[in-house]
């Protein structure tokens, strides 16, 4: 039985970094479920890099900081799917390469670019891709559990994530008033995760182990898991959620006062 009903839907896949990205783990179970993919990389760079990891698989290349490349993205599409059911877009960027600063030192520069790679490439996309959506198209982002934590080793990255999170609301209404009222736009909010861009962030290793020990079942969550919950937004089975960031972090929120750790942090 196709219990998610994605065999020979046409995917657009963004944020393929390696084979520890959620958009790789996406792109497996997708895969599995019988959905054509189309890849996207920033350059060609990235796709050769990443070749063998996608095969003979379908792959284009879009930089979403060049305006140049981002008016000819729908056009580069439609050259291999004249329909496009579904949009993972998990792409996200910080510049940490001088540390993580207090949030009100944070340079205009590395803010903005931050928005522009993470948050409003998502309206440019779905721009382009306006005319080529099914009338049931599902569009999922990739957020964070919360961008009411104040984590100092995320920095400017909570407040960016939370423009994705509000930008997720105003598209599913736009993209439903001007193309079909059936499109539905989402977003994971994936708790602490182990990625290669996550490596990045300076002291992310010690809140991803702090979170193995809140989190109720004392794992960490796994990319697969937030993956298939992104897979599962893609597909019919979810035809009544729109516009929402499902948090997917294993439980973590509800545990931040477990008394085991309590004792911990009173002991010193």
């Amino acid at each position: 039985m196709d219990f998610l009903g994605l065999k020979g839907k046409n995917i657009v896949l963004m944020g393929v970094a390696n084979r520890r990205s959620v958009a790789w783990a996406a792109a497996q179970a997708l895969q599995e479920a019988g959905a054509n993919l189309l890849y996207v990389f920033k350059d060609p760079e990235l796709l050769q890099k990443n070749r063998s990891l996608i095969g003979a698989a379908a792959a284009i290349c879009c930089d979403v900081e060049s305006e140049e490349e981002m008016c000819g993205f729908g056009a580069a599409v439609a050259a291999h799917m004249p329909r496009v059911d579904g949009l993972v877009h998990s792409i996200a960027f910080a510049n940490f390469s001088e540390g993580v600063k207090p949030f009100h030192a944070t340079l205009k520069k590395d803010f903005l670019q931050a928005l522009d790679i993470s948050c409003f490439s998502l309206l440019q996309v779905c721009d382009q891709l306006k005319t080529l959506f099914s009338e049931r198209a599902s569009i999922v982002t990739m957020s964070i559990s919360s961008t009411r934590m104040a984590s100092e080793n995320y920095g400017y990255m909570g407040p960016v994530k939370a423009a994705l999170d509000s930008s997720v609301a105003f598209l599913a209404k736009s993209l439903s008033a001007e193309l079909s009222p059936r499109i539905r736009v989402n977003a994971v909010g994936a708790g602490l995760l182990r990625t290669s861009s996550s490596a990045g962030i300076p002291g992310y290793l010690d809140a991803y182990l702090y979170a193995e020990k809140v989190i109720p079942r004392r794992a960490s969550l796994e990319t697969s898991e937030a993956a298939n919950v992104l897979v599962f937004l893609l597909s019919e089975r979810s035809s009544g959620i729109n516009a929402q960031t499902l948090v997917v972090d294993a439980g973590m929120s509800v545990n931040y006062f477990d008394r085991d750790i309590l004792r911990i942090v009173s002991r010193d």
